[in-house]
């Protein structure tokens, strides 16, 4: 029986030609049998993807044989290409859309004028050393922060990146910008933005973290400064870093209809009017299939 495996992956560098990378990307995955969610832009490079094991050493070994990616981290995460519905390869203005492709500026070595990177162990001793002076910042949609957040962290009212730009200049994040910031997302892509554009908007201290939650789960499962499940963006909706029967995981999310403990979405029965994702547990998703809006509707 053959292994599969969920390759997650950015790289942020100056690409000349976006569409023929796309191009290359579309028939080195369809060469492979992988699929998944590949977006470039003249930043650079933001892929999911999933297959066989070895499939997936090949994209790897033929992708960093592009100079611009030759230095590239992948992440590898449980999974198959039938987590995902299709293969997707598109060239967009941003391979994360924070809706400032002009703002962003990238060179050979990543995105100019971001964050301070820190790895796991260096993110658990800046709270030690700072104490309760460090924040954590989510950098993803409310919605995943539903399930698992680094402990104490500011959640702010986004529903997709393109509302960060506006809640970072609404002023309701002006008492942070003398404060030590950890930004945070799932594998660390979003967070090469959003911290160069906190840093635009006066943020005076700002970090990182290598390789997201993704590397930070990894290296401390359940018994560091992270709480509950990670959202993904597949078939899974959700990971974790460790049993959910361990004495350290913390369960944050709970079904909008009868409140008990859920860390599983669905997608709203009223489609394609709503599209709304929602926590439910599975004795109330068989009942009533609606998110809570509709439900009520």
């Amino acid at each position: 029986m053959s292994i599969s495996k969920i390759l997650l992956y950015y790289q942020f560098a100056p690409l000349s030609d976006p569409r023929a990378i796309m191009l290359w990307q579309r028939d080195l995955c369809e060469s492979l049998g992988l699929k998944g969610r590949i977006l470039v832009s003249e930043h650079g490079i933001n892929g999911t993807v999933g297959g066989d094991l070895d499939a997936c050493k090949k994209y790897i070994k033929k992708t960093k044989q592009y100079p611009a990616f030759h230095s590239m981290q992948f992440k590898w995460s449980e999974g198959s290409a039938d987590d995902f519905p299709k293969l997707s390869v598109k060239v967009r203005d941003e391979i994360v859309a924070f809706g400032a492709p002009g703002e962003l500026k990238v060179d050979a070595e990543g995105v100019i004028g971001g964050g301070t990177h820190l790895k796991p162990e260096e993110v658990n001793r800046l709270v030690e050393e700072r104490g309760d002076d460090v924040i954590f910042f989510d950098g993803r949609n409310a919605m995943e922060a539903e399930i698992g957040k680094f402990k104490n962290a500011v959640v702010p009212d986004v529903k997709t990146t393109h509302d960060f730009i506006d809640e970072l200049e609404s002023g309701k994040y002006d008492w942070m910008k003398d404060k030590p910031v950890i930004s945070y997302c799932t594998g660390g892509i979003r967070c090469e933005v959003l911290s160069s554009l906190m840093i635009n908007r006066g943020f005076e201290e700002v970090y990182q973290i290598d390789g997201g939650i993704v590397r930070y789960g990894e290296a401390f499962g359940n018994s560091g400064l992270w709480e509950g499940s990670l959202y993904v963006f597949d078939d899974r909706m959700h990971t974790e870093f460790g049993s959910a029967d361990d004495p350290d995981y913390v369960q944050l999310g709970h079904c909008v209809h009868c409140g008990e403990a859920t860390n599983q979405f669905y997608n709203c029965a009223n489609e394609p009017e709503c599209r709304v994702q929602y926590l439910s547990c599975p004795e109330c998703r068989e009942r009533n299939p609606y998110c809570g809006e509709c439900a009520q509707g």
